[in-house]
């Protein structure tokens, strides 16, 4: 019946299968926080009318919780139906919504969603049954391969390349906009929380299984990557995840490394380098810093080679299966299609 109202409730897996646009009505900070990939924000709440509420519930009970609820988000309804109408617009399914517990906040906006004649599916369980479908990826097993190399072999461009061919890759610093080393945040937005980093780790890991991947290949990184966590479940299995080892000469990865960070300013580059002079040492850490202060690239290039080399090494001796190949020559395509050629790696239906 028009205006009543079609909300239905479902599952993870009907959620995530299903089509419509994800609406997360919870609170701007709770969604900045954490969400469903792919999601937008429309709140039913702000940040200090929720804590009014959850004061309000705690000393007043739930009837009293309820009334300062509708009487603050009451004058905002108008502006939250346009906003669901915009985001249903052009839809081919009904709106996916979800608060934290798949209680009133989501209902409530799947009813003003259905006076518009919107369809909307409600999440059981809400953001918070999300959380542990996600945490309970990282428990699974998984068929992972590690590309390892040296600092500036080109391990990055070489995934995202293999990607675009068919491989089942997991881009662990696309994610969390962070290249993974001191250096690593320069030029890159800004990055997301753990707990968001975990939720896209988790859909592009199901996205793999979804698609077939019989092989899932993710780049050698320590478990932090800049300042999101690698899971530990997920880094437990790729460190015991067989090592493809990319070699390249030392004169090509400096030329990389140059292409990479000689486009940013010296000050930059500077605190960069100062971060990590206790393990550089005041020798290398003079060198790199003179060499930035001239714009001489390649020299401040090398004195960070010499550091990630030896910190490279040592991790890379716990690899308990490692096959290495020599690339020195091949730009990135034509490595691609070279390991793809020898059986190094094997392409499967993925996205």
């Amino acid at each position: 019946m028009s205006g009543m109202g079609n909300s239905i409730l479902a599952s993870i897996d009907g959620f995530r299968t299903s089509a419509g646009p994800i609406v997360d009505v919870r609170t701007p900070s709770e969604f900045v926080q954490g969400h469903w990939p792919g999601a937008v924000n429309i709140p039913l709440f702000t940040d200090d009318q929720r804590h009014q509420v959850g004061l309000t519930y705690k000393q007043q009970g739930r009837l009293a919780a309820i009334e300062l609820g509708l009487q603050l988000c009451g004058p905002a309804l108008a502006e939250l139906s346009a906003a669901l109408t915009r985001t249903a617009a052009g839809s081919s399914g009904p709106l996916r919504l979800y608060c934290w517990r798949g209680g009133m906040r989501s209902n409530s906006m799947a009813w003003l969603a259905g006076l518009s004649d919107h369809p909307a599916t409600v999440l059981e369980g809400g953001y918070k049954s999300y959380r542990r479908w996600v945490l309970d990826r990282f428990n699974q097993t998984w068929p992972l391969h590690v590309l390892g190399g040296r600092t500036g072999t080109g391990k990055t461009d070489l995934l995202l390349e293999l990607n675009r061919r068919g491989v089942g890759v997991v881009d662990l610093e696309g994610l969390a906009n962070h290249r993974g080393s001191s250096f690593g945040n320069l030029g890159l937005p800004e990055q997301p929380t753990s707990e968001q980093y975990e939720n896209m780790l988790a859909e592009r890991l199901e996205n793999l299984r979804d698609n077939g991947a019989t092989e899932i290949w993710l780049e050698a990184e320590s478990i932090q990557v800049g300042r999101c966590r690698i899971p530990k479940g997920l880094f437990d299995q790729m460190r015991t995840a067989p090592v493809l080892e990319i070699q390249r000469c030392e004169r090509e990865r400096v030329e990389r490394l140059v292409g990479v960070y000689s486009c940013h300013g010296k000050a930059e580059l500077s605190e960069a380098t100062e971060r990590i002079q206790k393990r550089l040492g005041p020798q290398r850490t003079r060198q790199a810093l003179e060499a930035i202060a001239s714009e001489n690239w390649s020299v401040a290039c090398q004195a960070m080679l010499d550091y990630y080399d030896s910190c490279y090494d040592r991790e890379l001796e716990r690899s308990p299966v490692r096959t290495t190949v020599n690339l020195q020559g091949f730009d990135t395509q034509q490595s691609a299609r070279l390991l793809l050629e020898k059986g190094h790696i094997t392409p499967g239906i993925c996205t």
